[in-house]
């Protein structure tokens, strides 16, 4: 549940009401200014920037929903726009990937 707070889903079919998780083969190496991650399928290489999206995308996998993982790292509700933004770049380049529903 979000609240007050309307974020709309970025493009390429990210949903945050979703589940999500990072690929199986992303491999992430944590570095002082955030993270790198690296694709072993695609060759891609991503940069995250800071601390908090490294725990968030790191949570991803034990929250129900891409909300729930943010606010478990710490970021308010009314901050979450570019946190919404890189997970869903993160989507769109096959870093991240719906969780099954089980």
């Amino acid at each position: 549940m979000r609240g007050l707070l309307t974020v709309p889903s970025p493009p390429g079919g990210f949903d945050p009401d979703a589940g999500w998780r990072l690929h199986p083969q992303v491999a992430v190496r944590p570095e002082p200014f955030g993270a790198l991650l690296y694709h072993f399928g695609t060759r891609k290489l991503s940069f995250l920037k800071n601390r908090t999206i490294l725990a968030v995308v790191q949570s991803l996998a034990d929250h129900t929903d891409v909300w729930a993982a943010c606010r478990a790292a710490g970021v308010a509700d009314g901050e979450q726009r570019p946190y919404m933004h890189a997970l869903g770049v993160l989507a769109d380049s096959n870093m991240l990937v719906r969780k099954e529903i089980q």
